[in-house]
């Protein structure tokens, strides 16, 4: 509620205090899902793969976040929305177990896979273990032809609101 009003109300009181409700949510609804649907969604997706998502990646989990990775060859910083660690021990260091991309309103295509593949390479040339690090994309709109038919090939997991709800878990297992 207190997100919902901070992106929508806050901006616009006067207007919806002169009852421009209709006009106010139609110039907001963009930026409701941008500040407040999206990060939740991504937050979401993140305690999918502490919980229920755990068993998809045959590994023990360390941590579980969201970051950065910059391409300086690109001139550019690939969002990573979802993020798991696997925890070192003894001598072995930690690995990067998952990197995934989430997208509420978007149906998602080969560019994010791409995108997440990118991130992969460069954590993998700074020297980060990425020997089991899977892919995975969450879209709470669905997904392309194209990228359906790359997560038969395997690679990639493809994640939506059923599996996110418990409905069903997706037929690949990374590891």
């Amino acid at each position: 509620m207190i997100n919902f009003y901070e992106a929508v109300m806050r901006p616009s009181w006067a207007r919806l205090e002169s009852g421009q409700a209709a006009e106010v949510w139609a110039q907001s609804s963009e930026r409701f899902a941008a500040q407040v649907v999206g990060p939740h969604f991504e937050a979401v997706c993140r305690e999918y793969v502490l919980g229920p998502g755990r068993s998809l990646l045959g590994t023990a989990l360390g941590e579980v976040g969201a970051g950065v990775v910059t391409d300086p060859a690109a001139r550019q910083r690939i969002q990573v929305d979802v993020a798991a660690v696997e925890p070192g021990s003894g001598g072995a260091r930690p690995a990067v177990a998952l990197l995934g991309e989430a997208k509420w309103g978007t149906v998602m295509g080969v560019k994010h896979l791409e995108r997440l593949r990118r991130a992969r390479e460069l954590l993998t040339g700074r020297g980060l273990d990425t020997a089991r690090c899977g892919l995975a994309c969450f879209s709470a709109a669905g997904f392309t032809d194209a990228l359906r038919e790359e997560a038969a090939r395997g690679g990639v997991l493809l994640i939506g609101l059923e599996e996110l709800y418990g409905r069903s878990m997706p037929s690949a297992v990374l590891g």
